[in-house]
């Protein structure tokens, strides 16, 4: 009976938690809208959301701070679950996107279009997610041996994102006159990112984190061990194969819209495991509400910070990021 109402209370912590995360994330956007270049008093943002065409605001709300923020939200959620789904798939609480060179693949593909083809700026996504998948395929290609281990994955992804870090310094190297307009897309930032960009990155959130949440009960498999999920019926490697393409698919349209964007992926996955444990029945949602509040949090203060100047979110995000891996590096080697 006592290990019944413990239980209880575990789910029931687990539940308040991720009912924490969803307010925090209410709470990011609300800050989101009021804060920037200019401050809109609370009022005048009700007064606007209640249909108040007079508001003086009403401009700046509906066609810089809302949709500046939903793309903050879906880029955030979509590198969360990327990176909560390569931390199960790899059994490694480091791995996020730019582990398996996902980031880079996307990364140096945007860059293609943006230095070479600026007047095509519709072809990013696709192209990002395109050279985001070929990656994943040659890392997997190189990490397998019979079989994935995770930790091939991880060195292959590594060697292969230092090689696609060079292709695009080449790119950086040989067009130096072009280079200014994509400094935004190599730290990551949401300066100037509208409607447009909305209609391009919400669709692949949708189909994304519905395939991620399809496939939880495969992902707690994986977290049984290799050996116990294949006597339960697992195809273990498919699993693998099928659960990195979803993680490739949200991370790419997350890069190619908000640019090279790091650490969103390993921060948020390891913060909400440590509250909510590794069920990802719980993880799951919990990453995605967190990962959807830090973001726009995030881009709030890089653009409070320094005021009038405006920093890239990435540069936040970094200055987060960092000491938290070290943290994380420090706790799995002692």
């Amino acid at each position: 009976m006592n290990e019944k109402h413990a239980l209880r209370d575990r789910a029931s912590w687990k539940g308040f938690m991720v009912a924490i995360f969803a307010i925090l994330l209410v709470i990011s956007i609300v800050f989101s809208i009021r804060f920037g270049s200019v401050k809109i008093p609370f009022l005048e943002i009700w007064s606007t959301f209640s249909g108040n065409l007079e508001s003086e605001f009403q401009n700046i709300i509906w066609n810089i701070r809302i949709p500046r923020t939903i793309v903050a939200i879906l880029a955030g959620a979509n590198l969360a679950v990327a990176g909560v789904l390569l931390q199960g798939i790899m059994k490694n609480p480091l791995a996020d996107p730019s582990i398996i060179g996902v980031s880079s693949g996307a990364g140096l593909a945007g860059m293609i279009i943006l230095i070479l083809y600026p007047h095509l700026p519709h072809l990013l996504t696709p192209v990002a997610f395109i050279g985001a998948t070929i990656v994943a395929f040659i890392v997997y290609a190189l990490a397998w041996e019979k079989g994935i281990a995770p930790t091939r994955i991880i060195l292959a992804g590594v060697a292969v994102s230092a090689f696609l870090g060079s292709g695009i310094s080449a790119l950086m190297v040989f067009y130096s006159d072009r280079v200014q307009g994509t400094i935004d897309f190599m730290v990551g930032g949401l300066s100037t990112r509208s409607w447009p960009e909305v209609e391009v990155i919400l669709p692949y959130s949708i189909l994304g984190i519905l395939l991620a949440i399809i496939g939880i009960r495969r992902m707690n498999l994986l977290m049984l061990g290799d050996r116990t999920a294949r006597s339960l019926g697992a195809r273990v490697e498919w699993i693998r194969f099928t659960m990195t393409a979803v993680a490739t698919l949200l991370a790419a349209s997350a890069v190619s819209v908000v640019g090279l964007l790091g650490f969103v992926g390993l921060i948020v996955p390891h913060t909400a495991r440590l509250i909510v444990g590794n069920d990802y029945r719980v993880l799951l949602p919990a990453s995605i509400f967190l990962g959807a509040a830090i973001l726009p949090a995030s881009d709030t203060i890089a653009r409070i910070m320094f005021a009038p100047i405006e920093l890239p979110v990435g540069v936040i995000m970094g200055a987060l990021g960092a000491p938290f891996f070290l943290y994380l590096l420090r706790r799995k080697m002692v």
